[in-house]
């Protein structure tokens, strides 16, 4: 399938850009060859499919209740952070602009979304054995610490001793290799693994084995 001529201008006009079409029912009508590369999919498994599959579940709702506005003319357009999965395998992320285009009708024919990718980001846990990186307690000290509850809140929260709370903070700031709380909240943030748009903080799912 050949690019249309509107994402060839935009390929031309921002080169560093991953690039997406999508309906108003949220499905790819196309992707410039960055886009599908970077989500390690080929065109037909990806043209005609709602866009929120490739969209990380820590980031779905959120992005998706942005493209909302789009299709229904609320808005023209936004900015905010994207992550793009497949199989819990980080293959795209960065900043995400989202465009509405009008017919001469004043009615949303097509979103357009810009992807700049991020440099140097680590990827999130790739291999078999690290795909759920957390345990249950693990998940409800990192939601603790992310809502900002002290030590002695969160060992009465959780029945544990505060060594016991220390223990789990410490054992996942190794892991994610932080120096401090407030690296290790930022970086499961933005590794997907503390769901974006939520409060009180959430762990997503699909983290916890």
């Amino acid at each position: 399938m050949q690019a249309p001529a509107v994402q060839a201008d935009v390929r031309e006009e921002q080169p560093d850009f991953c690039v997406a079409n999508l309906d108003g029912s949220l499905r790819v009508l196309e992707a410039n060859d960055d886009f599908l590369h970077k989500i390690g999919r080929l065109a037909p498994e990806v043209y005609g499919q709602h866009f929120g599959d490739f969209v990380h579940p820590s980031m779905r709702q959120v992005i998706l209740q942005h493209l909302g506005r789009l299709a229904d003319g609320t808005r023209l357009r936004f900015s905010t952070r994207f992550v793009g999965v497949r199989s819990l395998t980080t293959r795209l992320s960065g900043g995400m602009t989202g465009l509405a285009v009008r017919g001469d009708d004043g009615k949303v024919t097509k979103i357009v979304l810009l992807v700049r990718p991020d440099n140097g980001v680590e990827p999130l846990w790739t291999s078999a054995h690290k795909r759920r990186p957390l345990s249950e307690l693990d998940a409800l000290v990192l939601e603790g610490v992310a809502a900002g509850s002290s030590t002695v809140q969160l060992a009465a929260k959780l029945y544990l001793s505060r060594q016991g709370v220390e223990y789990h903070v410490g054992a996942m700031l190794r892991r994610f290799k932080c120096s401090n709380r407030s690296a290790l909240v930022a970086k499961a943030y933005t590794q997907g693994i503390l769901t974006m748009g939520q409060w009180p903080p959430k762990v997503t799912a699909e983290f916890v084995r």
